[in-house]
C-alpha cells in the first residue's frame, strides 16, 4: 500500500509517497513538469512488488515540499537534492533511479555526480542535453520551437497569470497537447494541488527561468551542475521515449547514445505520447522492472 511521508534531505523537508519493503533496494522515481508524484502510482506498485523499496518525491517547490530558502532552481539543485535524499532514505551501491520530463535531466546529472550512489537508471521524454542541443530541442528548428513556446512564456511575467487563471486550465491545455488521447483527470487535479499556492506556481516555472538564466544559479551547487550539463558517468541508462510525445518529438532523441554510459539503451515507444507511462502504464512498468533488476 502506497504511503505519504516526509523527509529532510539538502536543508528541505521532501513530501514523498512510498511503497515496498524498507530494506529493498532503494528505487527513487521523479517527476516532471506539470506533474507530481501519483502519475507513478503504476510502478510503484511493480517496483514494490519486485522487492524495490520505491520512493516517489514531491520536487522541490512542488506542494507539501517545501520551497527553497535559498532560491535555487537550476538542474545541480535537483541533483544535490537526489543524491541527498539517497543517502537520507539509506540508499546503497544497489539503489536504482527513474526519472520523467524533468526527473529525467536530474538523472542524468545525478548519476554522473555521484556514480558510486547508483546501479541502474531509466530516464524518459527528455534525452541528454548535450543530445537535446544537437536534437533542435534548444535550437531553432520550428516544430519544435511551436512546441516549446511555453518555456519562452516562463520568461516573463505573463507566466503565472497565464497558468493560473480559470483553474489553473493551462495544465489542462498541456496534458492534452503532449498526450493526445490521454484521460488522466485524477492525475491533472492532484498535479494542480501541488502548484494551486502562487509560490508553489513560481517555484515551478522557476526551473525553465533557471534553465536559460544563468545569472540565478546558486553557487553553492557548481559541481552538481558541471556533472549535469557534462552528463554520462557509469550507470547503464534505458532511455524511452514516445514516438508520439508533442512535447519534446522524439527526432531530438537522435544521437542520444553518444551522450549515455556505456551499456545504455534506447527505446522508441511507438504510437505513446509524452506521459507514456500513464498511456501504457504496464507495458513501460514492466519494461523498467526488467531493466532495473538485471
Amino acid at each position: 500500500m502506497t504511503q505519504m511521508k516526509t523527509i529532510t534531505a539538502n536543508g528541505l523537508k521532501f513530501g514523498y509517497l512510498e511503497e515496498g519493503p524498507s530494506d529493498g533496494p532503494l528505487a527513487l522515481i521523479l517527476h516532471g513538469f506539470p506533474d507530481s508524484p501519483h502519475s507513478w502510482r503504476n510502478l510503484l506498485s511493480e517496483m514494490a512488488a519486485a522487492g524495490f523499496h520505491a520512493v516517489a518525491p514531491f520536487m522541490r517547490g512542488y506542494a507539501p515540499t517545501e520551497i527553497p530558502s535559498d532560491g535555487a532552481y537550476q538542474i545541480g539543485a535537483l541533483v544535490a537534492d537526489t543524491n541527498a535524499l539517497h543517502e537520507a532514505l539509506g540508499g546503497t551501491d544497489e539503489a536504482v533511479i527513474i526519472g520523467h520530463d524533468w526527473g529525467a535531466p536530474t538523472v542524468y546529472g545525478a548519476v554522473a555526480h555521484a556514480p558510486d550512489r547508483w546501479r541502474r537508471a531509466v530516464t524518459m521524454a527528455v534525452p541528454p542535453l548535450q543530445t537535446a542541443f544537437d536534437g533542435g530541442f534548444f535550437g531553432l528548428d520550428y516544430t519544435q520551437l511551436k512546441r516549446s513556446f511555453y518555456m519562452f512564456l516562463f520568461q516573463t511575467p505573463l507566466a503565472e497569470p497565464a497558468v493560473s487563471m480559470n483553474d489553473l486550465a493551462f495544465i489542462d491545455g498541456l496534458w492534452r497537447d503532449w498526450s493526445p488521447g490521454l484521460e488522466a483527470p485524477e492525475e491533472i487535479a492532484r498535479t494542480k494541488d501541488c502548484l494551486r499556492e502562487p509560490a508553489n506556481l513560481t517555484a515551478a516555472i522557476n526551473y525553465y527561468r533557471a534553465l536559460f538564466d544563468p545569472s540565478v544559479h546558486v553557487a553553492a551547487y557548481a559541481a552538481e551542475q558541471q556533472a549535469a550539463e557534462q552528463g554520462v558517468g557509469k550507470c547503464p541508462v534505458l532511455y524511452l521515449h514516445g514516438t508520439g510525445d508533442e512535447c519534446i518529438g522524439a527526432d531530438v532523441s537522435v544521437g542520444a547514445e553518444q551522450h549515455l554510459p556505456v551499456g545504455s539503451r534506447i527505446e522508441l515507444i511507438e504510437g505513446a505520447g509524452h506521459f507514456l507511462h500513464l498511456e501504457r502504464p504496464e507495458e513501460i512498468s514492466r519494461k523498467i522492472v526488467d531493466w532495473l533488476s538485471r
